[in-house]
């Protein structure tokens, strides 16, 4: 178990998504602390005018301190697309709206797969290389002069069709070469393991330890 003095307690999860906050919780049980839902508290989601990931994880991260008075995490992650130019990137989970597309009966996660589906209807098999990106800032308190920023990738590319009925977001869209399957069909502790969330997860624990 890391012994920090930066991270113990409560600690706020900047975002409303429960599917991230299971993630979270698996991969930081290993830490003193409790992880809330900003909802918990009924944190106004600040607009995420940023360009970057990086961005948007501090706007999220610094909103969850101010109104809460707790420390923060925030994980701003998103899919990048090489043949859509990055797209859909940081608006990965307003993909389908902010193209105006309309999918009735579908809930937004599967609004964007299907939007993400007839963006590379035409794209060719050899040229559906894409990444998951993801970023965790942590603030002690709105006014941290030195965030923790941590980032990880994870490559693999797009599926045709939908595979698998685990994760969340475009998982069942989101081939992993490394295993032969969509990343909704790895199990939770093998995903866990390998993904970008996981990537940044480690990488935040290493700086966590050496503040």
């Amino acid at each position: 178990m890391i012994n920090s003095p930066s991270l113990r307690g409560e600690v706020v999860v900047a975002s409303g998504n429960a599917g991230k906050l299971a993630e979270l919780r698996r991969l930081l049980a290993d830490l003193p602390i409790t992880l809330r839902l900003q909802s918990e508290f009924a944190v106004v989601q600040p607009e995420e005018t940023g360009l970057t990931f990086v961005e948007n994880a501090l706007i999220k991260a610094r909103a969850a301190c101010e109104q809460t008075g707790l420390p923060a995490i925030a994980d701003d992650s998103g899919l990048e697309v090489d043949s859509l130019h990055g797209a859909p990137g940081v608006r990965s989970a307003r993909f389908a709206e902010d193209k105006g597309q309309a999918f009735p009966g579908q809930g937004p996660d599967s609004a964007n797969r299907s939007c993400l589906r007839e963006a590379m209807a035409g794209v060719d098999d050899h040229e559906r290389r894409a990444r998951f990106h993801c970023v965790l800032a942590f603030l002690r308190h709105a006014q941290d002069p030195v965030p923790i920023i941590a980032q990880g990738s994870w490559e693999g590319t797009i599926l045709r069709q939908e595979q698998g009925d685990g994760g969340f977001g475009y998982d069942p869209l989101f081939w992993v070469p490394s295993h032969g399957m969509s990343a909704a069909e790895l199990e939770p502790e093998v995903k866990n393991a390998i993904s970008h969330r996981a990537m940044a997860v480690q990488q935040f624990q290493r700086l966590l330890a050496d503040r």
